[in-house]
């Protein structure tokens, strides 16, 4: 080896020498990556170039830490969320889902004007050409979107900056400009994509039309009516820049007929939807299987699905997923990172459209008996059925069932204290319990041979689904009065989760609409835009998180060994209290509204004009 060596040295240092002298030895290539005058006459290059680009979605809305975790619906386990405590600040933002971030969402856009610079002079097949461009302003019209509906305008960049661009400062647009700029781009999309078929997770025509129904329904709302936006909220009122977060002039009737169109012009296109054609309200446990199938994107539920995030276990460690790994229970070796509040099971409505109440004696004594469908489909609560437990938890619990509670073992009167598997005190695990007294059940896998949760799994995460349209359609038709419309298509969603129609009018509809929305569009990052945007997030996000406390009393004369949910041997006490103030203090600040510009950003650009309150 050490001759091999001594010959080849001399080789090397000829080479290094021989090339030393020749002036072009610097104009080089690297070895890792093709150049762009490559990529750009290559189609399949082309190609990888614009499919890296969707990577801008990472884990989508199976993220460990749900988007939900920053509303009402939900906590998150491992840390105190600012910006639900309301002392986030351009130094200290608090936690930004990387889906939304200022830098990522810029490096893509980056991306995306590069792609289209490039492709507007590529020679290789026109039709591939069109349907690459077509998805690039597709997926600049969605980074764009991500930064508008969560900091108001920003600043458009059309082009690639490059070392020999002047000058890298640049304003924000106005909310207005925004909007006009993303519709922009996805009718162009929607334009080049008309006619192209194309793989699972990539944009398509649909997609591009049903983003701007999103659109449009946010430019609608009242957050971004200066009028309307200003009456609720005096630092709003104050702020001296309003174009940055919503319209100055114009009708907001006319931005409502805008969004109602956009939406009904998905809805004609007639290839979308999952079981909206029921005559009467489905059962229950048919409405339970046909939600899951919808979550699961299973057993045609994936009719429902318009752009979804797939995954293939053998080629991605994405933690979308590792979604049941990350917020199913401890007792099965699950993280429970996103947890339920209360406050969100407490919005579940009974199976015959009533409301849930504590005041109701029967609804007290058993809070988790005749809910709705979709409860069952989407939330782990104590005594609910699942998959048989692990090895080391199946002696214990021989049922697979969850386990939140405290309970008595042994003989009533001289029983000893059990903690059940799933909670905090938990004999297979005690760090990551639940603090809420709920897990996630939706968009876990129901395949009751997968127990271990060290599993990745194939389920998609969806982006935007077809009952979103609904009921885009549905409240720009409900802020147009038109409510006899509108309650149709709610029936249609009401029917399939076995629900009876809605028979409110006025206000009252519209509450009973925003629940509803709430509820079907559980975890899917609808709650912390829905709050804002309809100016009721002081009321919802400021409240405090109240959690699920259970006891199970044997009964006199009972004897139990092995613990079972057993209403015969227990007498069960639910009882409903705030969370720790050294977990989460919540409160509610206008600022929030529009969270800060990181500090970095506006010291890198001083034509930025700060969020109000910051």
């Amino acid at each position: 080896m050490k001759r091999i060596i001594k010959n080849i040295l001399p080789i090397i240092t000829a080479g290094i020498l021989f090339s030393a002298c020749n002036k072009d030895f610097l104009n080089t290539q690297p070895l890792d990556k093709p150049p762009a005058s490559v990529v750009w006459a290559d189609p399949s290059l082309s190609e990888a170039f614009v499919t890296d680009i969707y990577n801008v979605y990472h884990d989508g809305i199976l993220n460990q830490e749900s988007m939900d975790c920053i509303s009402d619906n939900a906590l998150y386990n491992f840390g105190r969320a600012a910006i639900m405590e309301g002392n986030i600040s351009p130094d200290v933002p608090g936690w930004v889902n990387n889906t939304y971030e200022w830098g990522e969402m810029y490096l893509r856009i980056r991306a995306t004007n590069l792609a289209l610079e490039n492709l507007a002079t590529a020679s290789f097949d026109a039709s591939l050409v069109d349907r690459l461009k077509g998805e690039v302003y597709f997926l600049r019209g969605h980074c764009y979107n991500q930064l508008l509906r969560y900091y108001g305008g920003i600043p458009l960049i059309k082009s690639s900056y490059s070392l020999t661009t002047p000058d890298f400062s640049i304003a924000r647009n106005t909310y207005e400009e925004c909007v006009n700029s993303i519709v922009s781009d996805l009718d162009s999309a929607a334009l080049l994509l008309d006619g192209k078929t194309l793989g699972l997770g990539r944009a398509t025509k649909d997609a591009a039309m049903a983003l701007k129904a999103r659109v449009l329904l946010y430019a609608a709302s009242d957050l971004h009516d200066q009028t309307k936006a200003k009456a609720k909220s005096t630092l709003l009122a104050g702020f001296g820049n309003y174009e940055l977060l919503g319209y100055t002039s114009g009708d907001q009737k006319t931005r409502w007929e805008k969004a109602r169109d956009a939406a009904k012009a998905v809805i004609d296109l007639g290839k979308y939807g999952y079981k909206l054609d029921l005559a009467a309200p489905s059962s229950k446990d048919q409405a339970i299987t046909d939600y899951t199938d919808i979550s699961l994107s299973r057993n045609g539920g994936e009719k429902e699905t318009i752009l979804a995030k797939y995954y293939i276990n053998a080629s991605t460690d994405d933690w979308g997923a590792w979604y049941p790994r990350n917020n199913t229970t401890n007792g099965y070796h699950g993280w429970t990172s996103s947890e339920p509040t209360q406050n969100l099971v407490d919005n579940y409505e009974m199976m015959d459209g009533t409301k849930f109440s504590w005041s109701n004696t029967a609804h007290a004594a058993a809070p988790y008996e005749n809910r709705e469908a979709r409860f069952y489909a989407s939330i782990f609560y104590d005594g609910a059925k699942w998959k048989p437990r692990t090895t080391d938890g199946a002696g214990t619990d021989p049922y697979g069932e969850i386990q939140f509670g405290t309970y008595e073992v042994g003989t009533a009167g001289s029983a000893t204290t059990y903690f059940g598997l799933d909670t905090r005190n938990s004999p297979i695990e005690n760090w990551n319990g639940t603090r809420t007294g709920y897990s996630i059940r939706r968009f876990s896998n129901d395949n009751v041979s997968i127990v271990d949760m060290n599993q990745k799994q194939q389920i998609p995460s969806i982006q935007i689904r077809y009952t979103e349209v609904i009921f885009n359609y549905v409240e720009a038709l409900l802020e147009l009065g038109d409510e006899a419309t509108a309650k149709q298509w709610l029936q249609k969603i009401r029917f399939r989760a076995g629900l009876p129609a809605f028979t409110e009018t006025g206000s009252a509809l519209m509450e009973r609409y925003r629940n509803e929305r709430n509820i079907e569009m559980l975890f899917e990052e609808q709650r912390f835009y829905d709050s804002r945007r309809w100016m009721i997030a002081p009321a919802t996000q400021g409240e405090k998180v109240r959690i699920m406390v259970i006891t199970g009393k044997l009964k006199a004369g009972k004897t139990v060994t092995t613990y079972r949910y057993d209403k015969n041997n227990y007498d069960y006490t639910y009882k409903v209290q705030n969370i720790e103030s050294g977990v989460e203090n919540r409160a509610w600040d206008d600022k929030l509204y529009f969270p800060p510009i990181k500090q970095p950003e506006m010291d890198k650009n001083d034509k930025l004009i700060q969020n109000p309150g910051y």
